[in-house]
């Protein structure tokens, strides 16, 4: 067997550069989904539960993608197609969202568009597994992450460019979303479309049988052996009981919330966790029955046999992408309200303050880019685990600290931290997967991996809405600080993750 070859700087570059796209409609989503709500008459605390649709396309759709890219191969390769249709489908989302009529017609474009940019960005993660040797994925995940934030620093930016350079109109009549972030996500398909049909072009994919002549481990060596043939009833008693947890744990908040009489939404992610609980069960009675090849079986059986060092990264994750998605669907109502002093969605000032949010995610998504060429570095002097725990500790620091700014610069200040997290969270959690799964299935279990990033969402999504409206009285800047907190969490857990390649 042989070693895959290291691939020059611009190959990276290449093959890593379709990210500027995804990202660029990520960015767009994130920094001004919020304020289409708000302008299309949603109340603050019914802006998560609208936010739902977008962790639970994830949550479906990139296990899925995975498990496809797999067991692809055709004339553009084994990611690849995944990359341009997404792309298509993700760039015509980007045109009819500003258009929504309606608050549904928006909530709706949400979904397809989070689901479009999912089918897209989920081969990226396994693609660098492919195509690069173990000492190259963090340099490799590192420049995936300097396109995320470049194109994210455009991207949301542009409503305020578009405004102060252009002289684009930032308020529009009641119900109206505003010609500069129209403008915005008809650049952002574009930019998408292209960027993403770059990688398709100019990059080439090792053909299965010369990517399985690389001294990769196997399947077998790495994670378990092909029950197909012969079912391990240990495993099928884990398989149960793992299950197990998940519709318990789904019965019992249900009946929590039921006698506690809380709000609807929150029945959402106990629901969740029970129709997950049940499907297991099913995938594990289906496999005992010999169709262990059908892919909802396999994915499933994946799930319950991660290796190790997945599993502790997935609690990093879920801690981290809560305090994210927090950021994302509270900055807008938190900036407007505490520094700007308005909730009116009609006024110039509420959109400047909009606006301003668009720079602050900008400032962010740019310091990302930046320090994402560091993390390497610092990796090589400490170790993957303690630069994560140190750009995660950044990134609560960050969030905590808006509450203590008035001044909108001063927010500034703020997003370097998260930045700082940000770089590290799209890379190093990457870096320090690839080397515990086995190239087979890296496009699935990259997918699986996404399951820790969607939860923690959907949790978001279900029980914010409430916090923010009942705890904290509809002040949005706790729920920020509350996101603040779980990052440091996360940042506690990393020591507990082996980082053994």
């Amino acid at each position: 067997m042989k070693s895959k070859p290291r691939l020059s700087f611009w190959q990276i570059w290449n093959m890593s550069f379709g990210f500027l796209g995804i990202q660029f409609g990520f960015a767009l989503q994130n920094a001004n989904v919020s304020r289409i709500f708000e302008t299309l008459g949603a109340k603050i605390e019914d802006i998560p539960i609208l936010w739902i649709a977008a962790p639970l396309t994830g949550l479906i759709v990139q296990p899925i993608i995975g498990h496809l890219s797999d067991h692809t191969w055709n004339r553009l390769g084994r990611r690849r197609p995944y990359f341009l249709t997404g792309a298509i489908l993700a760039s015509l989302a980007l045109l009819v969202m500003p258009n929504s009529p309606v608050l549904w017609v928006a909530a709706g474009m949400l979904w397809i568009m989070d689901a479009s940019i999912n089918i897209s960005m989920e081969p990226f993660r396994a693609f660098v597994g492919d195509m690069l040797p173990s000492e190259q994925r963090t340099k490799g995940f590192a420049m995936q992450s300097f396109f995320i934030g470049t194109g994210a620093v455009v991207a949301s930016a542009l409503p305020y460019l578009l405004t102060n350079l252009f002289g684009v109109e930032n308020t529009a009549p009641e119900g109206i979303i505003p010609p500069s972030v129209k403008y915005s996500f008809y650049i952002g398909a574009a930019a998408f479309f292209t960027a993403v049909l770059w990688t398709v072009l100019r990059t080439k994919e090792y053909p299965p049988e010369e990517l399985a002549s690389f001294s990769e481990k196997s399947t077998e060596e790495a994670i378990h052996k092909d029950k197909s043939d012969q079912y391990d009833n240990t495993a099928l008693k884990k398989k149960i009981r793992n299950a197990g947890y998940f519709i318990i744990a789904g019965l019992g908040l249900s009946a929590v919330f039921f006698w506690k009489k809380f709000n609807g939404e929150l029945y959402i992610f106990s629901l969740g966790l029970l129709i997950f609980g049940l499907l297991m069960l099913t995938a594990a009675i289906l496999e005992k029955k010999g169709y262990r090849k059908n892919g909802f079986v396999e994915i499933l059986s994946d799930f319950s046999e991660m290796p190790a060092t997945m599993k502790q990264l997935a609690v990093v994750q879920f801690f981290s992408w809560f305090a994210l998605f927090a950021m994302w669907i509270y900055t807008t109502p938190a900036v407007t309200s505490h520094i700007y002093h308005t909730s009116d969605t009609k006024s110039a000032l509420f959109n400047e303050g909009a606006n301003w949010v668009g720079i602050c995610f900008a400032v962010y998504n740019g310091v990302a880019a930046l320090i994402a060429f560091l993390l390497p570095i610092l990796a090589r002097f400490t170790s993957r685990k303690i630069t994560h725990m140190i750009c995660l500790v950044a990134g609560g620091a960050g969030l905590i600290s808006i509450f203590l700014f008035k001044s909108p610069e001063l927010l500034l200040l703020s997003m370097v931290g998260v930045g700082i997290a940000w770089a590290s969270i799209l890379s190093m959690p990457y870096a320090i997967l690839t080397g515990s799964l086995p190239r087979e299935k890296m496009g699935v279990y990259m997918g699986i991996f996404n399951f820790f990033i969607v939860i923690p969402q959907i949790l978001a999504a279900s029980i914010l809405g409430f916090i923010t409206k009942e705890i904290f009285k509809g002040e949005a800047i706790y729920s920020l600080i509350l996101g603040g907190i779980s990052m440091a969490i996360a940042a506690l857990m990393v020591l507990f993750v082996k980082d053994n390649d």
